[in-house]
């Protein structure tokens, strides 16, 4: 029996909130239970100094989590310095969006995708991928109304989603008592069907392939679920 009382292949309530703050270019609030994040994208017409003159774009990422997202308060990051977990964080969102992308159609131009964390129940990485790429949907189609771009540079929604196998039970979508708890925890990044990156590991207890397997359809099903909620927000 899982804590929240879900099925195995059951995920949390998923809700995606767009057009919350004033000025970014694309924004959104995705709540994926009790995690909460606050996603935008701001649209730079200029890209770093490696892609210049390259005709290339360029998204990339940041995130971090509010001093009180977590049960007792963090120091803030600016005071301290990023962490190395952060800086492995905001990477795998980077990368992880500019995998749905056209780079040639976005045009040589830059979009920072900040994705910040309200409040913290599990699964935030996964829940950042999925909401930033709402807002970075959002900035392009700005771009795209405007006339800047004249073709739409994202090729697939991207989406993520944590499995794992908690009390000998592959369930999907760990929310903070079953991650904490799993022997097996795993994150699951997909765009258009393909897999874009896996990180699994084995916390408390070795696993199988057929395991794996299980866990890779539990992902699947999910994210298939996701992009449904995405192409809901912006459309």
């Amino acid at each position: 029996m899982r804590p929240s009382g879900r099925k195995t292949d059951q995920m949390r309530d998923c809700s995606i909130e767009t057009g919350v703050t004033r000025h970014a270019e694309g924004s959104c609030l995705i709540r994926m239970g009790d995690t909460h994040v606050l996603c935008t994208a701001s649209i730079d017409e200029r890209v770093p100094p490696f892609l210049k003159n390259s005709g290339l774009g360029w998204v990339t990422a940041e995130y971090g989590m509010l001093p009180r997202a977590t049960h007792s308060r963090m120091r803030r990051e600016a005071k301290n310095g990023q962490s190395g977990r952060t800086q492995e964080i905001q990477r795998l969102i980077g990368r992880s969006l500019r995998a749905g992308v056209d780079r040639v159609a976005l045009g040589e131009r830059q979009i920072t995708v900040d994705c910040d964390v309200i409040q913290a129940d599990g699964g935030t990485r996964c829940a950042a991928i999925t909401g930033g790429w709402v807002a970075l949907k959002l900035a392009v189609n700005k771009l795209m109304k405007a006339g800047v771009v004249t073709s739409d540079p994202l090729v697939d929604p991207v989406a993520a989603i944590s499995c794992g196998i908690y009390a000998g039970q592959e369930v999907l979508d760990l929310d903070y008592p079953e991650d904490s708890e799993a022997g097996v925890d795993g994150n699951f990044i997909m765009t258009g069907g393909k897999l874009v990156e896996v990180q699994m590991s084995a916390e408390g207890a070795t696993f199988t392939r057929g395991q794996m397997d299980t866990l890779l359809d539990l992902a699947g099903g999910g994210i298939a679920d996701l992009n449904r909620i995405q192409t809901q927000a912006v459309t």
